[in-house]
């Protein structure tokens, strides 16, 4: 299943629209658990927005539980949690 391109929306923050679209892929299974996310700036560049843009949107990805950041590796796709299963942070 494929995702639509992303395109903004002038009235919204780019940030969320930037983190749904990736929550999308995720949820599609086009950005498989377990699998690492682009870097900041390689998903700045693909998605046309800062890097502080990209930034926030990886953030509020993790504070969402849909991306886990492990420090020397990288960001990481979460890997899918079972119904009721309490958020882990790190």
């Amino acid at each position: 299943m494929t995702t639509p391109p992303f395109e903004p929306d002038p009235a919204g923050y780019l940030y969320e629209q930037m983190a749904s679209h990736l929550a999308q892929r995720i949820a599609s299974g086009e950005l498989k658990p377990n699998t690492p996310l682009r870097g900041e700036r390689d998903l700045a560049e693909e998605y046309g927005v800062s890097l502080g843009t990209a930034r926030h949107a990886t953030r509020l990805l993790r504070y969402r539980g849909l991306v886990v950041t492990v420090r020397s590796k990288g960001t990481y796709v979460a890997a899918a949690r079972r119904s009721g299963e309490p958020l882990r942070h790190q």
